[in-house]
């Protein structure tokens, strides 16, 4: 795998971040029944980081949880019994969830959380932030906020590196040889 182009360092991941918030708050005409669900494992941090820029914009702090979509992929073959996934303490009935994830790419994972997010609870609307959209959607999803937009060639991949995960913030573009 070849790195191609450094994407975004850590004070552009910020300021994506910041305002992806904003914008949430502006669209939802504040925080009022609002939650965030990170999608595992990167979404998590994000939605984390979210809640902190929310939280400095508005004096509130938003509820947010983890969500591990791993048994609702259509990629993996499961039994659906053993499906159930446990979010809480997180109570979603009636409200503004803001589904948040790295990478927007197929909308298979996206499709996956909604599959989850129903199962548990029917939310008023689930909205979806991303921190890169890169396209090749194969499901009709999109993104209600954006950190970046960026056009990519099937054989390229980003990968996002998140400080509480990978020990730095920082986005690349890589190719395959």
């Amino acid at each position: 795998m070849i790195v191609k182009n450094e994407l975004m360092d850590e004070k552009a991941i910020d300021r994506a971040l910041t305002r992806i918030a904003h914008e949430i708050v502006e669209k939802n005409k504040g925080v009022e029944n609002l939650c965030l669900l990170g999608i595992k494992t990167r979404g998590f941090p994000l939605a984390s980081r979210l809640a902190d820029k929310i939280l400095s914009i508005e004096g509130k702090d938003i509820p947010h949880s983890e969500i591990d979509v791993t048994n609702y992929r259509d990629d993996v073959a499961n039994d659906i019994s053993m499906a159930k996934v446990d979010i809480t303490p997180l109570n979603l009935k009636d409200k503004k969830v803001v589904l948040v994830d790295d990478v927007l790419y197929t909308g298979r994972t996206v499709r996956a959380a909604m599959d989850a997010i129903m199962d548990y609870g029917r939310p008023a609307c689930i909205q979806l932030a991303v921190l890169i959209d890169r396209g090749h959607r194969e499901l009709p999803i999109r993104a209600d906020y954006v950190g970046k937009n960026l056009p990519t060639s099937r054989n390229e991949k980003v990968i996002v590196n998140l400080k509480e995960i990978d020990g730095r913030d920082i986005v690349l573009l890589t190719k395959n040889e």
